[in-house]
């Protein structure tokens, strides 16, 4: 019944079905002291406390689904987590009942998914310190009453609490497993072309030292066997010569052809996997379908490349949507990748970029990196097709450290 689900949208369903749940008394005792004249508080005959559980209600709809990478809008999501919270204990006081730490263990719940570790215990921990104190003056308990029902709502919060913090964790692998399967796929991608390229290769020596030399060989007997017959005898020798020499360029031409076809790889089927299921965000690729690199080693380079933005995008950049954009312009490979996070006014290069500049200077390849505040993060890479003279490249300048 649920399998169309995600186990976010499950968990924001079973948010508002508690939620709905804990509506039920609040309704049939307001509608019993209605009828009554007493037994319910005035400030919920009043409204107050229903004005507190519609708000938490709106609250709770109104936060994104919770996500293992959710970065977006930290600051403010947190501050309607502590809004929910606040709701939470209005409508206990309100309502003189503990249905409030019931919208609690809700709260408790998706905190992991929203705020760092220790925010989120922080934030839970002061909502039930604040509990039994709220037993005692808003409803008349007395200390020991209040405190351990203050208590058993904790217990129920924390057991909530941990149980969020280990669907998150679980829902992290399961990402990081996808974005090492997709790697993983790429990697085997680009290594079969190379497997490919390099049997080509392998055939095309073989044919041209093996049957290239024996061809040789016979068409020059043959010329020698011509000259040492007459009659009829000479014109099939002369025709055996004809056919040898027609032949062995044939076998030259193949061998040709395949060592032009081994020199270069398709890099498109390596580079879209990497595209395909990123947690959180929308990669958009463009690449030719015809565009081919001349070798292994360039090849490997842009996909460490592709690889490495991503994986920074998704990390650090705050974005939801990432373009990324490969052509040939004459003989330069191009990549261009472009994110719509928050950017960056100061950029401090990690170890991987780091890596893969050290990797394009190998290959006389240039890396420039621009981060604005607000404008996101882009990256642009020119690459030789071919090893060219030092002095006909660009050198690597400012942020390519």
């Amino acid at each position: 019944m649920f399998a169309h689900l995600s186990h976010t949208r499950l968990l924001r369903l079973a948010g508002l079905f508690t939620w709905m749940v804990v509506g039920v008394p609040l309704l049939f005792a307001t509608l019993v002291g209605i009828r009554a004249g007493a037994g319910v508080p005035p400030p919920m005959l009043a409204g107050h406390g229903w004005l507190a559980y519609l708000a938490y209600g709106v609250l709770y709809l109104w936060l994104p689904l919770p996500h293992a990478r959710m970065v977006q809008r930290r600051t403010l999501n947190g501050v309607v987590l502590a809004l929910l919270l606040v709701c939470a204990a209005a409508v206990s006081h309100f309502s003189g009942s503990a249905l409030g730490s019931i919208l609690m263990v809700v709260v408790a719940t998706v905190l992991p998914w929203y705020l760092p570790l220790s925010l989120g215990i922080l934030l839970l921990a002061v909502s039930q310190a604040g509990m039994a104190p709220l037993f005692v003056w808003g409803q008349g308990a007395d200390w020991l009453s209040a405190i351990l029902q203050s208590m058993v709502y904790a217990g129920f919060s924390a057991f909530s609490f941990v149980t969020g913090l280990v669907a998150k964790q679980q829902s992290d692998a399961r990402d990081e497993q996808r974005r090492l399967n997709a790697e993983l796929h790429a990697t085997r991608a680009l290594l079969a072309e190379s497997v490919r390229l390099n049997e080509r290769t392998r055939i095309s020596r073989e044919l041209h030292d093996l049957l290239g030399h024996h061809l040789t060989a016979l068409s020059l007997n043959l010329e020698v066997a011509s000259h040492l017959v007459s009659g009829e005898a000479e014109i099939h020798v002369r025709q055996a010569h004809t056919l040898a020499k027609l032949l062995l360029t044939d076998v030259r031409e193949a061998v040709s052809q395949m060592r032009e076809a081994a020199t270069t790889l398709s890099i498109t089927d390596a580079l879209k996997p990497l595209a395909e299921n990123v947690p959180g965000l929308d990669v958009h690729m463009q690449i030719p379908d015809a565009l081919q690199v001349m070798d292994a080693g360039r090849a490997h380079v842009l996909l460490r490349a592709v690889q490495e933005v991503i994986t920074n995008t998704v990390r650090h950049a705050r974005a939801t949507r990432l373009d990324i954009r490969l052509w040939q312009d004459g003989p330069l490979l191009h990549l261009e990748a472009h994110d719509d996070g928050v950017g960056s006014a100061r950029l401090q290069p990690g170890n991987g970029l780091r890596g893969l500049d050290e990797r394009l200077r190998e290959y006389q390849g240039r890396l420039a990196i621009r981060s604005v505040p607000g404008q996101g993060f882009c990256l642009n890479i020119d690459l030789p097709l071919a090893v060219q003279a030092c002095d006909d490249m660009p050198s690597s300048h400012g942020a390519s450290s």
